[in-house]
């Protein structure tokens, strides 16, 4: 008995971690040629893991290369979500960037062929070091989930992108590396994290390698001199029954890194990677040398491959079910061994292949993108066989169901089937949020509550439907996602999960109230009806010495989705504070807090999120000077909100704004972050803003990066690096302290650098010309000073500063003495 538990955890955990490619998207459609591909991939036996720590590290190229050519099962280790970098598509930073990248990752590894995990580890922003890292990363913790990972999915070989030395290039990196070795030894120990044993067994790879490359060289001779000791593979070569070269699949692929600017341009032809041998038995020509890679590595299983090497043999590409009868028994001769890894994955690939070659197409909508505990749920399952294979459904399982409904029904050629159940949903049922969001997070570590959970990619799907049926007389399961699906007049067909919600939301209208007086503000609470017919309340909670007026409001909303606004009047108290606010509404004598947070971009299914109601609340002492702002955006953030919070009135200007006449109203324009990677008239902008400097106005220009500068940021010349301080807390030294950027209309002091959050600043001057003022000085620690995070200069009748500081970052986080700064900066000669 134990052991069919543990067979069946095994299954369970094989399907998470294995096939999610098409997790919560469209019934997967393949042409002949996929199919083909996918046939042989049943007569390989061999599986791989690339590690690395961030979205966007891996190599889509071998990953392609890997899971399409070699046909080995190939999977993705990120240590991180991505949460702590830029995003260039909007302004999304954190936990819900992180959301988008794991989304952009899932595309990649749909298009490249590879399978997608993750660790608990939060990304804290850039690093120098891994003892840094590992400060703030739970090293063991870490290291369990690596462990994890490779226990479930046993690869064969392992591959780190990167070196453990600084010649990663960044401290996380490293750390990845570092991981990667400490678990090729200790997911083979029993004695190491035994408390997976009940789930998984131990697993020794063969082997653990280095994709090195010659960047890692600052000499590339040096990398020429090691070359041939090293395992070299063509990469580039051409798959015709995809009808692409890897290069090219790749850079589909690494073009879903949308959020990161990464896309792609295909390459052809010869394309050689190299790997350093780290542990395990060396390799001299082929990563898996030595390894068996057949069905002779399963005892027993000689009936299994006869039959699949027919299929192989006699596949027809205008007619794929032909080779069905084969299938079904390579699949009963299957069954027919003893339970192991092996015996599960391939029974898993072998019935999506035959689902492929039969044309079978199950799919479970439902009427609407969320349900409500207690309320109802419609679904239509649509089974169709495209096939003359003879194919029966005789069960469906409806979610909340504790039956199957029985059906019994032959299903010929081209002719589908669609069954509508009407379900109530349990009232118990937990709101969909994303596993690793449940709970509230460290600087370093998500904290996730089901071990099940550790290296998913995402949730499991909120509800399935699982169809019985035979297919040639052979029983088989399906489980799909239960989706919601609707047509948009430009897209078409689009696909989203199904979310569990609450029956109403809450939005406080901003992240954060900035209170530089003793003057109330309002704070407005949206709220959203998630079922028709809410009535109830909503108030305000708030620490000691704040006060709220009115103490609630009622509301009422009779239709689904349908909103009503509460404004509540908050008023700070006498001395500087930082207070949190909450949202509680009260609904059939229930308390609920959470909002609603949508993320809507084209290249990735729509992301819902149910944030706690939550805003961050700052009473400060702060002078403003100057009323208008103009801001012309780069490639998004949220320091037009910021500044509006503190009084200013923001104009973002579009291109028919940037002109002489328009720009001498506004007191000062400030430059978006990135705006001179990414506008593509910035030159144009450039001139017109320098103008305005020199007529007497106050440019503001945030960081951009130094790779594809598209104009030089400033009226004197500057050499953009990338150089950065990435402690937030690291020693910040005045070296101008009379500039009136120190002194009015704020007075800084030192308090004014403390609290900050996950950095100083990013991609710093390394050179600039003598008319620019350097004011403060910060490096990491153990680093040489860093002088042109803010750099002004007098230019005509006007101010113009250039700053890498992250108040991108600072800003919306409500950090007082950045607010304070920042409004010097801007007020500058007024």
């Amino acid at each position: 008995m134990k052991k069919m538990n543990s067979v069946f955890i095994l299954s369970l955990l094989s399907v998470c971690l294995g096939m999610n490619a098409n997790a919560q998207q469209q019934p997967p459609k393949p042409a002949s040629g996929k199919i083909l591909q996918d046939l042989k991939k049943l007569n390989k036996l061999g599986n791989v893991l690339y590690l690395a720590a961030h979205p966007d590290d891996e190599n889509t190229t071998l990953i392609a290369y890997l899971a399409n050519q070699k046909l080995y099962h190939t999977g993705y280790l990120s240590l991180t979500r991505g949460d702590g970098g830029q995003n260039l598509i909007g302004p999304e930073i954190r936990e819900r960037l992180g959301v988008i990248r794991t989304q952009e990752l899932l595309q990649a590894r749909r298009t490249d062929g590879g399978h997608q995990f993750f660790t608990r580890a939060n990304d804290f922003g850039f690093s120098k070091n891994p003892e840094e890292v590992f400060s703030i990363w739970d090293r063991e913790k870490l290291l369990a989930d690596v462990v994890w990972v490779i226990r479930n999915f046993k690869p064969d070989v392992i591959i780190t992108r990167f070196p453990k030395d600084s010649r990663a290039g960044h401290g996380q990196h490293s750390a990845s590396s570092i991981l990667a070795e400490d678990a090729f030894v200790a997911a083979a120990d029993p004695k190491r994290f035994p408390e997976q044993l009940k789930y998984v067994q131990p697993w020794q790879a063969k082997r653990l390698v280095w994709n090195i490359s010659s960047w890692a060289f600052k000499d590339p001779a040096a990398f020429d001199k090691i070359a041939s000791s090293l395992v070299k593979v063509d990469v580039g070569v051409f798959n015709p029954l995809l009808g692409k070269s890897y290069g090219e699949i790749s850079a589909e692929s690494r073009s879903m890194h949308k959020s990161q600017g990464f896309g792609s341009t295909g390459t052809r032809g010869s394309n050689f990677d190299y790997f350093q041998h780290t542990m395990g038995p060396a390799a001299k020509a082929d990563l898996f040398e030595d390894i068996n890679t057949t069905w002779t590595r399963v005892p027993n299983s000689a009936k299994v491959q006869e039959a699949i090497t027919k299929a192989i043999a006699t596949y027809n590409a205008a007619n794929p079910s032909a080779v069905v009868p084969l299938l079904l028994t390579a699949r009963a001769e299957l069954q027919k061994l003893p339970d192991s890894f092996w015996k599960t994955q391939k029974l898993e690939e072998l019935q999506e292949v035959i689902r492929s070659a039969t044309g079978l197409y199950i799919e479970a909508t439902a009427g609407n993108f969320a349900v409500v505990p207690g309320g109802k749920l419609e679904v239509q399952t649509e089974v169709i066989n495209r096939s003359p294979i003879a194919v029966k459904i005789t069960s469906i399982h409806f979610p909340y169901q504790k039956n199957d409904s029985t059906i019994n029904n032959g299903l010929a050629n081209s002719a589908g089937q669609k069954y509508k159940k009407q379900l109530i949903v349990p009232a118990d049922l937990a709101f969909s949020q994303p596993y690793w969001l449940q709970k509230a997070d460290t600087l370093g570590m998500f904290d996730i509550l089901k071990q099940s959970d550790v290296g998913l990619p995402e949730n499991t799907p909120a509800a399935e439907v699982a169809v019985n049926l035979t297919i040639g007389g052979q029983p088989f399961k399906f489980t799909v996602p239960v989706v919601y699906k609707h047509n948009d007049l430009v897209y078409g067909e689009l696909y989203q999960p199904l979310s569990v919600s609450p029956p109403v939301f809450a939005n406080i209208a901003e992240n954060v109230y900035m209170f530089n007086g003793p003057e109330a503000k309002q704070v407005n609470v949206f709220l959203k009806a998630g079922k028709a017919n809410i009535k109830g309340e909503v108030s305000l909670k708030l620490p000691e010495g704040w006060k709220v007026s009115p103490a609630s409001v009622p509301f009422d909303i009779e239709k689904e989705k349908a909103e009503q606004t509460a404004k509540f009047m908050v008023t700070p108290p006498a001395n500087s504070n930082i207070a949190e606010i909450q949202a509680i509404v009260n609904l059939d004598n229930k308390t609920y807090n959470k909002g609603i947070s949508v993320i809507n971009y084209q290249h990735i299914p729509e992301q819902v999120l149910f944030p706690v109601a939550l805003a961050k609340a700052v009473k400060l002492d702060l002078n403003v000077k100057g009323k208008r702002i103009g801001y012309l955006p780069g490639a998004g953030d949220e320091v037009p909100r910021s500044l509006q919070q503190i009084g200013y009135d923001v104009t973002l200007l579009k291109d028919a704004d940037i002109n002489s006449e328009n720009l001498e109203k506004f007191d000062a324009v400030i430059v978006g972050i990135r705006a001179y990677n990414t506008l593509d008239r910035i030159n144009f902008y450039h001139d017109r803003l320098m103008d305005y400097v020199k007529n007497g106005g106050n440019v503001l220009i945030q960081y951009n990066t130094n790779a594809g500068l598209k104009a030089n940021p400033g009226p004197y010349p500057m050499k953009l690096s990338t150089d950065r301080v990435t402690v937030e807390g690291a020693e910040v030294r005045v070296l101008l302290p009379e500039h009136a950027a120190f002194q009015k209309p704020n007075k800084i002091t030192n308090a004014d650098f403390d609290g900050w959050v996950q950095e100083r600043g990013l991609y710093f001057p390394s050179e600039w010309a003598k008319e620019y003022e350097a004011l403060i000085s910060i490096n990491d620690p153990g680093e040489s000073p860093k002088n042109s995070s803010i750099l002004v200069a007098k230019y005509g009748k006007g101010n113009f500063v250039y700053t890498g500081i992250s108040w991108f970052r600072q800003l919306p986080a409500g950090v007082p003495g950045a607010y304070r700064l920042f409004t010097n900066l801007i007020s500058l000669g007024q």
